[in-house]
């Protein structure tokens, strides 16, 4: 019987600490548009395992503005895998926002060099959460949500692909 005891504690030991973490979001992908200047121009695309693709167009990694910046090609296809403290900033975030109860527009267009950004949030169970932000102040956290994206460019490992 202490052998059986034993046997089943080790068991129940090892299956608790081999489960993932699983997210309840199948992919989070977050879009910067263009303005009249040196907005950064970029999407991020996020995978539940942490794996992602940042396609930078344009002023992602220059330092000074240019106008011949948009003549030039883009940057460039780059993959990465997002840090595991980092991932569950994110999600956490997302989670503090109630994404599904969001507005799926938000800005106003009176003034027109603004940069719109595109937050799409697709869930495990099909779900889907779209929301369009034209000059990125929708809210104050996704305002926040929109930072923590601008910062994943410069703070994690990123390689070319294309």
């Amino acid at each position: 019987m202490k052998y059986l005891f034993s046997l089943l504690t080790a068991l129940l030991l090892f299956s608790c600490s081999t489960q993932k973490n699983t997210s309840r979001y199948s992919t989070i992908e977050y879009e910067a548009g263009a303005c009249f200047g040196s907005c950064p121009i970029f999407k991020i695309t996020i995978n539940p395992d942490r794996t992602a693709i940042l396609e930078a167009e344009h002023f992602n990694f220059s330092k000074e503005f240019s106008k011949a910046e948009f003549s030039k090609p883009r940057e460039g296809t780059f993959k990465g895998t997002i840090k595991e403290d980092d991932y569950k900033k994110l999600t956490a975030l997302l989670d503090g926002l109630a994404v599904q109860n969001l507005n799926e527009k938000y800005g106003e267009r009176n003034i027109t060099d603004l940069p719109t950004s595109y937050l799409r949030v697709n869930f495990t169970d099909g779900k889907s959460k779209n929301i369009e932000d034209y000059g990125k102040k929708g809210t104050e956290k996704l305002v926040e949500v929109y930072q923590f994206f601008e910062d994943l460019r410069h703070n994690q490992q990123w390689t070319k692909v294309k």
